[in-house]
């Protein structure tokens, strides 16, 4: 019997391996099999990596940041029948405008891939006269129709909530500068119609946790529970040799998710594996989707490896609430509304 309750729909076939007996800290392990998206993944792209997926019919799809070989980042079309083995479209995925004309950005990278009621929505990072936001709409993965960006230049990390809140849409994001960010909170606002968007809220920012210490940014779109809103984000810290990306887990109050009921002081998951510690930007753990049945309560985490690989990683529900609750430590910061 469960502790905790999913609130989502059941995907008895979401990919599974049983916890080693030997693992320790936190509830989290990885797939003994990764990576599973290695490099020249496709023609004409070096590395797939930041990505998202999610159940689709009788199997599964995803949307890829593939590093072109010019070195430009798009987003690629992906199926698979087990969420593990990917078969990837040729050609990049084709975003039109409302009126059904061509409508590419520049680059795109980090997409996130979000259900709300009946359609899907594709967020990503894009060109705006800089960093900005860039989302579209997909009825059928056919057709994708780009929308107006939601914010000003400079911003990055960019997640859907899966639902309305008070009748809302409801996104992440991480406001940030023209380079490569050394600060980010992460930041809330709403909207009615994907269109105008306001109530900005912040909900937190970095922490003295050394693996948390430079910025944090959202991750997997955030798991409707009976606690609340599970969210796997990062957190980045600098070292001698660069920055670090690790992944956090919090829990955001389910009606007012600007404000933080849990958040663990301990990272859930961190760079020690060849292809996360070794890549073309080295020690990245970058989550970007789960898929979780409500069932079972079992979640597979989807996380960038060193810019170069897809791993795959386990927790339950129960197990990982527990941990993040007994290991929690907030502050006020956090659990204020986040408006000044």
């Amino acid at each position: 019997m469960s502790k905790y309750k999913m609130i989502s729909p059941a995907v008895t076939n979401v990919p599974w391996q049983e916890k080693p007996d030997n693992l320790k800290g936190a509830p989290v392990w990885r797939y003994t099999e990764n990576p599973i998206i290695g490099r020249n993944p496709a023609i004409g792209v070096a590395r797939i990596f930041n990505s998202a997926v999610m159940p689709y019919k009788d199997g599964f799809i995803g949307v890829f940041r593939g590093e072109q070989i010019n070195g430009i980042p798009y987003i690629y079309l992906g199926r698979s029948k087990d969420a593990i083995h990917w078969d990837f479209e040729k050609d990049k995925i084709p975003f039109v405008d409302e009126n059904g004309e061509s409508f590419m950005p520049a680059y795109a990278y980090d997409p996130r891939l979000v259900k709300v009621e009946d359609t899907y929505y594709i967020i990503w990072c894009q060109d705006f006269y800089g960093a900005a936001i860039g989302m579209a709409k997909t009825a059928d993965f056919k057709t994708f129709t780009r929308l107006e960006n939601p914010f000003l230049p400079f911003n990055r990390n960019a997640v859907l909530f899966p639902r309305k809140v008070n009748g809302n849409f409801m996104m992440l994001s991480r406001p940030s500068d023209s380079g490569h960010t050394p600060f980010g909170d992460i930041f809330i606002s709403e909207s009615p119609d994907l269109v105008y968007w306001g109530k900005h809220r912040h909900i937190m920012g970095k922490n003295p946790e050394w693996w948390q210490a430079v910025k944090i940014g959202g991750g997997a779109a955030p798991i409707e529970t009976s606690e609340g809103w599970l969210l796997f984000y990062h957190g980045v810290t600098s070292t001698c040799n660069g920055y670090v990306y690790s992944i956090g887990g919090a829990i955001l109050d389910i009606d007012e998710p600007s404000k933080v009921k849990c958040r663990c002081e301990n990272y859930l998951l961190t760079p020690e594996e060849w292809y996360e510690e070794r890549g073309f930007v080295p020690n990245v753990c970058f989550p970007c989707a789960t898929l979780h049945d409500s069932e079972s309560g079992r979640i597979a985490i989807y996380y960038g490896a060193a810019d170069s690989y897809v791993g795959l990683a386990f927790t339950t529900l129960d197990e990982i609430i527990d941990y993040i609750k007994e290991h929690s430590v907030v502050r006020e910061t956090d659990t204020e509304e986040g408006r000044r």
